[in-house]
């Protein structure tokens, strides 16, 4: 995707969830490749904006009957989906239900494939 020139971001909120893990278990090589990642690809930081908008899609799902977290959670889903509405981009994950509350998803699965058609 990047060779085809199209704009991948790192989103602060995904940074910090898999650095945590890669941190609580003593992973430092692999630590040492997600900072490279994040030199590799534009790193999205959060921001104030940003959280104040993720506060008003969670209360708006919540409103809506449509929560995805327990209401004592952090719940990074709303926070990565206001990080992805900032810059008008879509969200890849596995996790496509609950993202696409809020924005454009797609299945990492189906990404690799449209864009292994597209070179073809």
């Amino acid at each position: 995707m990047l060779a085809a020139g199209v704009v991948v971001y790192l989103p602060e909120i995904i940074d910090y969830e898999v650095r945590r893990g890669l941190l609580a278990a003593h992973m430092t090589r692999s630590v040492r490749r997600l900072d490279h990642l994040k030199e590799a690809l534009t790193y999205l930081p959060l921001t104030t904006a940003t959280m104040l908008e993720a506060a008003s899609l969670w209360a708006q799902a919540r409103q809506r009957g449509q929560s995805v977290a327990d209401p004592k959670e952090l719940d990074g889903d709303v926070i990565l989906a206001a990080q992805a509405q900032q810059v008008g981009a879509m969200v890849a994950t596995e996790n496509v239900g609950h993202l696409a509350l809020f924005v454009e998803v797609k299945s990492w699965r189906a990404i690799v494939v449209d864009a292994e058609e597209s070179q073809s």
